[in-house]
C-alpha cells in the first residue's frame, strides 16, 4: 500500500515504532550533521558564502522567464533539444513518446527528484520499458519496491543488514553485510546495463543560462555513465534549478557540496551542453532537457516563492528533529523533512493529509540554520498552518483545544485557575519529577517522552512576591 493512502499519524506511528529504522536514521543523520560542521569549520566566512548563494538563486527566480529562455535557446544552439513541460502528464508523455519513436529497449537513470516528483518510473514500466535505477541508493530502494526517504540519500531508513538480504535475494549475493563487497556485487550487475542501455535519464542539479548547459553532481559515477553511455540522454529539470554564469557555479557547487555531504566539492560535476559532437568520441547523439513547471510557476511571487531557493541539500532534513524521528516516507510525499513540508502541499495537494505536514516540526529553526540560502522555513510553515485552519482543515479536537486556549488567555481569572489546575493535577501525576503518562489525546506526548510537571508557583505569584518584598524593602 503507498503511504501516502495512509492517515499522516498513522504513518508516524509505524516510523516511531519501527526500531530498525530508528537505527539507521540515527547513524546516517549523525554522519551527515558531524561531516557538515566538519567542513563549514573550514571555510573563512561560510555565512558570507551562504549570503552570496542566496543573491544568486534569487536573481535567477527574480527574472526566470528570460534566464530560462537564454538557457533554452543556447542549448538548442548545439544542437539540443528543449521540451517546456507544464506539468507531470506532459513530460511522462514526451519521454514515453520518445522512447517509442527511437525503438528504446532499456533505460538507466541516475538520481533524480524530478523524476521521482512526476512517477516516470511508473509511466515508462508501464509502457512496457526496462528501467533501471544507477544510484546505488535508488538501486536499493528500486528493489525494495520502495520510494526514495531522503533528498541526497535515498535507503537512508535502511540498515545495511537489510541491503544485504536484499542484494542477497535479488543478486545472489553470498550472505555479508561487508560495506565494499555489497557495493562491489551492485557495481558489477549495473555495469551490464549502462552498456546496454538505449536511453539514459538524468536530474540537473543546476543549469547554467549563459553556457547554455546542465550540471550533475554525484559522487559514484553513474550519473556520468547514465549521460554518456547511452545513444540518448534526456535531463529532467525543475524549472527554478537555474542560475545565470558559470562563475555562479562556483559558488552553489561548494554550498552544495557541504551542507549535503560534508564534502569541498563531491567527486563528480558533469557541465553538459548538447548531443555529441563530431569530434567527441564519446557522448549521446540525442539530448533532451525537460524543463517542468508542474505547479511551480503558481508558488512564483506568492507567499511561499522563498522554497524555490531550494538546493536539494537535504541539511534541513539532516538538522530537523521531526525528521530524525520519523524519515522520510512518513511526509507522504516525494519531498521530506522541513523543505517537503513545505514543498509537498504546494507541488501535491492532493495527498491525503497533506495540510498537516506542516505541523511535523518543532518550529526550533534548525533547518533555517542549516540551509545553506537561509530559506525562512519556520515562517512558511507558520504561514501553511494559518492557511489550513483558514481552509476549515484543522481538526475538531484542535478547534476545541484553540477555542479554550483562547478564552483562557482573555480572562485572567480563568487563565489563572487553569494554570493552578494544571500544576496541581501535573504534580500528583509525576514520578520523581517526571510525568510518564498522560490521558489521551495528551498521551500522544508522552508515549515518546516524558512530560515535565508544571511548578508549584506560577511567575506571576513568583513576580508579585518579589514586588511585594521589594517594596518592604524600601520602607
Amino acid at each position: 500500500m503507498a503511504t501516502h493512502s495512509i492517515a499522516f499519524h498513522e504513518r508516524v506511528d509505524r516510523a516511531l515504532d519501527d526500531g530498525s529504522l530508528q537505527t539507521a536514521l540515527s547513524r546516517a543523520t549523525d554522519r551527515f550533521v558531524t561531516n557538515r560542521a566538519n567542513a563549514l569549520a573550514l571555510v573563512d566566512d561560510f555565512d558570507d558564502l551562504r549570503a552570496r548563494g542566496r543573491a544568486i538563486r534569487a536573481s535567477a527566480l527574480a527574472q526566470l522567464d528570460d534566464v530560462l529562455v537564454r538557457l533554452s535557446e543556447r542549448i538548442e544552439a548545439r544542437g539540443g533539444q528543449v521540451f517546456w513541460a507544464s506539468d507531470g502528464d506532459a513530460a511522462r508523455q514526451y519521454i514515453v513518446e520518445l522512447a517509442r519513436a527511437r525503438n528504446v529497449r532499456t533505460i538507466v537513470k541516475s538520481k533524480s527528484m524530478a523524476s521521482e516528483e512526476i512517477h516516470l518510473n511508473d509511466a515508462l514500466e508501464a509502457a512496457a520499458f526496462t528501467v533501471v535505477e544507477t544510484d546505488l541508493g535508488e538501486y536499493i530502494i528500486q528493489l525494495a519496491g520502495e520510494t526514495p526517504s531522503h533528498i541526497i540519500a535515498p535507503c537512508i531508513h535502511k540498515t545495511r543488514e537489510e541491503i544485504s538480504e536484499l542484494f542477497q535475494q535479488h543478486l545472489g549475493m553470498p550472505a555479508t553485510d561487508d560495506i565494499p563487497t555489497m557495493t562491489r556485487t551492485a557495481r558489477t550487475v549495473l555495469r551490464q546495463q549502462f552498456l546496454r542501455a538505449d536511453m539514459g535519464i538524468s536530474g540537473v542539479n543546476f543549469g547554467v543560462a549563459d553556457a547554455g548547459a546542465v550540471v550533475v553532481v554525484e559522487n559514484e559515477g553513474n550519473a556520468r555513465l547514465t549521460t554518456t553511455a547511452p545513444r540518448i540522454h534526456v535531463a529532467v529539470m525543475g524549472i527554478e534549478r537555474v542560475c545565470e554564469r558559470l562563475e555562479d557555479l562556483g559558488v552553489l557547487l561548494q554550498l552544495l557540496a557541504r551542507s549535503a555531504t560534508g564534502q569541498k566539492l563531491s567527486v563528480y560535476t558533469s557541465i553538459l551542453s548538447g548531443p555529441r559532437r563530431a569530434d567527441e568520441p564519446d557522448g549521446p547523439d540525442e539530448f533532451h532537457l525537460i524543463l517542468l513547471d508542474n505547479g511551480r510557476s503558481q508558488i512564483m511571487g506568492g507567499d511561499y516563492a522563498e522554497a524555490l531557493l531550494c538546493i536539494r541539500c537535504g541539511a534541513c532534513l539532516n538538522a530537523c528533529p521531526v525528521y530524525q524521528s520519523i524519515g522520510g516516507h512518513a511526509y507522504g510525499g516525494v519531498y521530506s523533512g522541513p523543505i517537503g513540508a513545505i514543498l509537498t502541499p504546494l507541488l501535491q495537494p492532493e495527498l491525503r493529509d497533506v495540510h498537516k505536514l506542516p505541523q511535523a516540526s518543532s518550529l526550533c529553526g534548525a533547518c533555517q540554520s542549516a540551509c545553506p540560502v537561509k530559506i525562512a522555513i519556520p515562517d512558511m510553515l507558520l504561514r501553511l498552518r494559518a492557511d489550513a485552519v483558514a481552509a476549515g482543515k484543522a481538526d475538531a479536537i484542535e478547534r476545541i483545544a484553540m477555542a479554550g486556549w483562547s478564552q483562557a488567555m482573555a480572562n485572567p481569572a480563568l487563565y489563572r485557575a487553569g494554570g493552578k489546575l494544571a500544576s496541581l493535577g501535573t504534580r500528583l501525576l509525576a514520578r520523581e519529577g517526571r510525568i510518564g503518562w498522560l490521558p489521551p489525546p495528551l498521551d500522544q506526548w508522552t508515549r515518546q517522552r516524558d512530560f515535565p510537571p508544571f511548578a508549584p508557583r506560577s511567575f506571576t505569584e513568583l513576580w508579585a512576591e518579589r514586588q511585594r518584598r521589594s517594596a518592604g524593602d524600601g520602607q
